[in-house]
């Protein structure tokens, strides 16, 4: 088999999929995509159509991912590493049909685990939220704090964490929990009911339309740029080690929704009207990472300001 390393992206058709698929590809991977396209789109992947060092599978991770993935061993043999992406990703989703949210997002993990014990799989990069902390009292949020989950989607990656450091401790797999906060960014799709705030805003306004906000819009967020993201998956999954411990993708600084509301508006010439709303259930009060973990052990630092990150953001939905 060729020494071209090899990976598997679960949900690489997504938003934070696709970008890191395009990381992987220019760094001369191999790579394999499992998708069922629920969120993801093939338009996404469209730079790669007919490379031949990408294979695009239409399958659910739920269901097991070793019968479709046989085919493309034959060819490239087992995937090296793998990168799981795949998720339902709203909360409020999440709370309506927890039902739902356990089978992607806890149920779906412990496939691809059991996939990267058969097959010997040398490191596992996982895609966990700042939702598992809930509401925390001292900031910014290190990952020693605890977790008290709002929601099923929080609780739901808290466990798959958890089956990480399993595979990490009991089967010697090298695996990397990374919790991202507020990933914005080209490709998050407006139109999706599990679409980003700042997608949202920007779709919004660049039609004239109103802003609203859920609660009195002092919440605040970390909001990190999707190509910081996949810079940091990236680096995670080429890395030594992997404990199983989780480590925070943030860059260390809070925004108001207040104030992101009116930074898009800005953005977009200032033509809507912000309202308020009542809060939604689940969702959390505060949030900002501390970052110094992932810093130490691969060298992730976000270099993109917000201004900048929004500027390419509502640039690409015009």
């Amino acid at each position: 088999m060729s020494e071209q390393p090899f990976v598997l992206v679960t949900g690489g058709a997504g938003f934070i999929g696709s970008h890191t698929v395009d990381r992987l590809m220019e760094r001369g991977c191999r790579v394999a995509v499992i998708d069922n396209f629920s969120t993801g789109k093939r338009e996404n992947l469209a730079r790669w159509t007919g490379h031949k060092d990408l294979v695009v599978l239409g399958v659910d991770i739920a269901d097991g991912i070793f019968a479709p993935l046989a085919a493309v061993e034959t060819q490239w043999g087992a995937p090296q590493r793998i990168i799981h992406l795949a998720a339902q990703t709203s909360v409020v989703h999440s709370i309506e049909n927890p039902l739902n949210d356990v089978r992607n997002n806890y149920t779906g993990t412990v496939q691809v685990l059991e996939y990267a014990r058969r097959k010997a799989v040398s490191k596992v990069v996982f895609a966990s939220s700042a939702a598992v902390y809930g509401d925390v009292t001292e900031f910014p949020v290190r990952e020693e704090a605890k977790c008290t989950p709002l929601s099923p989607y929080g609780i739901d990656k808290l466990g798959s964490e958890y089956w990480l450091a399993y595979h990490s401790q009991v089967h010697g797999i090298d695996t990397a929990p990374l919790r991202f906060f507020n990933v914005y960014g080209p490709r998050q799709d407006p139109a999706s009911p599990y679409s980003g705030v700042i997608s949202i805003f920007s779709d919004r306004a660049h039609a004239g339309l109103g802003l609203h906000i859920f609660g009195d819009g002092e919440q605040t967020r970390d909001f990190v740029f999707v190509g910081d993201v996949s810079r940091a998956i990236e680096l995670a999954c080429f890395a030594a080690g992997g404990d199983g411990s989780a480590a925070n993708i943030g860059t260390g600084m809070e925004t108001s929704v207040n104030e992101l509301a009116k930074l898009v508006n800005e953005f977009c010439g200032g033509q809507s009207t912000i309202t308020h709303g009542d809060s939604r259930e689940g969702e959390i009060l505060k949030s900002v990472a501390a970052t110094t973990r992932a810093n130490e052990r691969f060298g992730f630092e976000a270099q993109t300001t917000l201004r900048d990150g929004l500027k390419v953001t509502v640039e690409s939905l015009q």
